[in-house]
């Protein structure tokens, strides 16, 4: 169906997609919002976020079939499994034997089987994202991709997913992870998402569970140090995203917003952020066979990491904090300083890795 919106006064129309308006926020639910939180989440902010976004949905062309099912596997989400390739790369190893090749293909089973779970949450979800200013445009919330045909790629992802690491030496373990995290994932979906603080432990298992994998594929031994760095960094990272959110939207569109205060995501962001500087130090200064600083790695450089790491987590904290509400995945895609902060660790880790 298609709805015409007449622009200056009525000499000019575009054909647009009609789709249904969310509900109006209550300001004076907001205001209480307010009121009981402390943040900046007032009818005033929240109506203009809700506007801009009611604008996206009025201007969002219908999707194709094949454009349909590519956004419904939010391919652009795969980028968060580039946390296999870490371990294998920090280890040395990247480039030894067929580490490099296991690798790719623990990213290529653990992408299609995390699009097996977007699907299948979307499915789960598909009223509530109906209701929301932004999920609304989802492919398989706003209709663009039917319901069965969601189904039967959801079962497909999971099979192809689960087929290639059998091309793995030994992939028992493996399989183990990669189970571990369609369970977690399904969980979180069906019940753990309400639950607050909890719901922060499942996101940041999910992170923790891809870098061990990377291991895990290969066979590599992993440092300690490491899987603290992974597992408290994904936590800050959450944590980060729940501030923004709670500054900059509200309680409106998460519901276990509601069960957080700008105070004590503050202090859980805050200790997140101590044990990831803390343990990264150790693991950077570790001189075991799997610490950074092992006898085949140059030390100056693989220290010098320290510093745009711990920069990186100041500039996070900061933009969390900031009345904008910036969450850390925004300043991660899109804040050239983060960026930056973020090669540089890159260069100097394989250049005391590998040079």
């Amino acid at each position: 169906m298609e709805l015409v919106l007449a622009l200056a006064a009525g000499e000019r129309a575009w054909p647009v997609r009609k789709l249904a308006l969310p509900e109006l926020p209550n300001p004076r639910r907001e205001n209480k919002d307010v009121d009981r939180h402390g943040c900046s989440c007032g009818a005033t902010g929240v109506n203009q976020w809700t506007r801009v976004a009611w604008t996206s949905v009025e201007t969002q062309q219908r999707r194709g079939p094949l454009r349909a099912v590519l956004s419904a596997m939010r391919i652009p989400q795969w980028i968060k499994n580039a946390l296999l390739f870490v371990a294998p790369g920090a280890s040395g190893h990247m480039f030894h034997a067929d580490v490099l090749d296991h690798t790719i293909l623990a990213f290529a089973a653990f992408s299609l089987v995390a699009s097996g779970v977007y699907l299948v949450n979307d499915l789960l979800d598909i009223e509530d994202d109906r209701r929301h200013p932004t999920k609304r445009l989802r492919a398989i919330a706003s209709g663009d991709l039917q319901l069965a045909i969601a189904r039967i790629l959801a079962v497909l992802l999971f099979a192809a997913g689960f087929a290639l690491p059998l091309d793995l030496p030994r992939p028992e373990g493996f399989y183990i992870v990669l189970l571990l995290y369609v369970v977690e994932s399904l969980a979180y979906s069906l019940k753990v998402k309400t639950v607050a603080v909890l719901e922060l432990g499942f996101v940041a298992s999910g992170f923790f569970l891809r870098s061990y994998a990377g291991a895990v594929a290969s066979h590599i031994p992993v440092s300690q140090w490491f899987l603290v760095v992974v597992t408290f960094g994904a936590l800050f990272l959450v944590i980060g995203k729940r501030s923004a959110e709670l500054r900059h939207v509200g309680t409106a569109n998460r519901v276990v917003l509601r069960d957080y205060s700008p105070e004590f995501l503050h202090s859980a962001l805050t200790m997140a952020a101590g044990v990831v500087v803390t343990t990264y130090c150790l693991w950077a200064f570790d001189t075991s066979s799997t610490g950074l600083s092992s006898v085949k790695h140059d030390v100056l450089w693989i220290r010098i990491t320290v510093v745009p790491v711990v920069l990186a987590v100041l500039y996070v904290v900061r933009g969390a904090e900031s009345p904008a509400g910036e969450s850390p995945e925004d300043l991660l895609l899109k804040n050239r300083v983060v960026q930056g902060l973020a090669l540089v660790w890159l260069f100097f880790l394989a250049w005391g890795t590998y040079l």
